[in-house]
């Protein structure tokens, strides 16, 4: 059930494909199922996202055409996560990302989130991420 929501400078499809599946890769690696895994993207205008009064644009030194410019990355997962966890999944995400030296600004917010308030289409029906799929083996 982990979700991870990246706003960003658009990025093209190959791009944000690359990101979701490193970043599926990572999560399977410690456990979780492929199919539950969950990369939103949403690129935003210039001039929307701001840092103490300053829009991160602003931050972005001209010359920047390699690595990240900027983002915001929201990640829900499971409570039973713990720090460790949480914190070498926010490097895999800068990592995927591009982070580099000249990179002025990543923001990455971690929500813990409890599998049952989470719900998942199964069969023309909802269930709680913390229940079983139906007829499974």
């Amino acid at each position: 059930m982990p979700t991870i929501e990246i706003l960003s400078p658009p990025m093209t499809v190959p791009a944000r494909r690359a990101v979701a599946v490193r970043l599926t890769r990572f999560l399977a690696a410690r456990g979780v199922a492929p199919g539950h895994v969950v990369v939103h993207f949403t690129a935003i205008e210039p001039n929307s996202l701001f840092s103490g009064g300053m829009p991160v644009t602003a931050l972005t030194p001209a010359d920047a055409d390699e690595g990240l410019r900027y983002a915001r990355v929201t990640v829900c997962v499971g409570t039973g996560r713990d720090e460790a966890f949480r914190s070498e999944l926010a490097e895999e995400i800068a990592a995927a990302l591009g982070l580099t030296e000249r990179t002025p600004f990543l923001y990455i917010e971690f929500r813990p989130t409890d599998p049952s308030h989470v719900h998942l289409a199964d069969q023309g029906r909802l269930r709680s991420a913390d229940t079983p799929r139906r007829n499974q083996p």
